[in-house]
């Protein structure tokens, strides 16, 4: 069974308003045309209901309603006519542009326009007399001046429609950024966090383990010590990344040093101290040319965050042996090799999460480099762990001038 679209509440109120306000013209015998000798006056009635009619269909069939309102419309020319029937038909030619298919929004105005200009010229040329522009003015505005009003608010209703989904477009190309920002952010700051500290911490638990292991007074006094002193470090560490977290924007906020290749002096020292009971021995081996010119900053962090954390691997995982560090820059490529003895080692040992390792591959992508890390055979069929990264530097030399 077909069933017709329900009418929209506007297009109620229309046909309701058009119908009663058509039959109080036709009651006091207000008409429209000259054709009152050829046609009885209740016939006026019959295209004002038709028009009527149609009117519920302005929204759900506007093309449907604007074709039988025009059969409508030429039929009331031929009666006493009626202004309700001449005006509902102006509302089904806006309807039409407005809530039809883009192609009919597109033809409608140019028919119509056609129209206009058709009946005005043919007036002239049948009636010759300037009075005849009148009809031509009448065919505009009962057909050209809907649709053109019609064709005008949906070019409106269509631009702010796209300026909406354009402003959403926006809005969720923002969000993305904003999540990719913070996710990058954190990623940041847990490389951060984790290079910072875990070299500490992981001294930390190693000679905690070897106090809590080994009965003589002296090597838990001394395990201690270093225990203390990394503890204190790794606080410090801790509180100037909170810091710099809370306040990062702060005019006082002093600007924190980067590490740099020129610590790694230092940083060996330290190790050294750190695992001096664990039977390591650790060599830095620079081949850089002296003079060679400053690499970027974000290398050289990069480089100093790689070398710190496989350093804390060979603290926590290494057995005892020579732990060599290596450095080389040729053709714009800056080399970071770290080999420590692979295999079983006596004594306490930290536990290991897998962190650090994600963390060095994340800081050698982020610089186009290439990383490798794993177990290999040396030269003199020893078995090493070796971590060797390649990054593309620049001499920043220039920079600096």
């Amino acid at each position: 069974m077909t069933r017709f679209p329900r009418p929209h509440r506007d297009g109620v109120l229309l046909a309701v308003i058009g119908l009663l306000g058509g039959v109080l013209l036709w009651g006091l015998g207000l008409h429209t045309t000259a054709f009152r000798d050829l046609t009885p006056s209740w016939v006026t009635l019959v295209p004002l209901a038709v028009m009527a009619s149609v009117e519920l269909l302005r929204r759900s069939c506007p093309s449907t309603a604007l074709l039988i309102g025009t059969v409508a419309l030429i039929a009331d020319q031929f009666t006493h006519g009626n202004l309700a029937t001449v005006l509902m038909y102006t509302d089904l030619m806006y309807a039409a542009v407005v809530y039809g298919t883009p192609g009919a929004a597109r033809r409608i105005p140019v028919i119509t326009g056609l129209i206009t200009v058709a009946m005005t010229i043919a007036a002239l040329a049948w009636l010759r007399r300037p009075e005849a522009l009148l009809i031509g003015v009448g065919t505009g505005l009962v057909s050209f001046a809907p649709a053109i009003t019609g064709a005008s608010l949906r070019n409106h209703r269509e631009a702010a429609e796209a300026a909406r989904l354009r402003a959403e477009q926006t809005a969720l190309l923002a969000e993305i950024d904003r999540n990719q920002a913070i996710t990058a952010e954190r990623s940041r700051m847990a490389r951060e966090l984790h290079d910072m500290v875990a070299n500490h911490l992981s001294a930390i638990a190693i000679h905690s383990t070897a106090a809590l292991s080994i009965a003589e007074p002296q090597a838990s006094t001394d395990a201690l010590a270093v225990i203390r002193e990394n503890s204190v470090q790794g606080l410090s560490e801790m509180r100037r990344l909170i810091g710099l977290l809370r306040d990062s924007g702060g005019a006082d906020q002093e600007p924190a040093v980067a590490p740099a290749l020129d610590g790694l002096d230092a940083l060996i020292a330290k190790v050294r101290t750190v695992g001096a009971d664990s039977g390591l021995v650790f060599v830095l081996d620079d081949g850089r040319e002296p003079g060679s010119g400053r690499l970027p900053a974000p290398v050289e962090m990069a480089a100093y965050r790689i070398v710190q954390e496989s350093l804390t691997n060979a603290l926590k995982h290494a057995s005892p042996g020579t732990v060599t560090v290596t450095l080389a820059h040729t053709d714009h490529t800056l080399t970071v090799g770290v080999t420590s003895p692979y295999g079983e080692r006596p004594g306490p040992r930290a536990p290991g999460s897998g962190a650090g390792l994600v963390g060095m591959r994340e800081r050698v992508t982020l610089l186009d480099g290439s990383l490798e890390a794993g177990p290999v055979t040396a030269a003199d069929g020893t078995k090493i762990w070796q971590v060797r990264a390649r990054l593309p530097a620049e001499d920043d030399t220039e920079l600096y001038a």
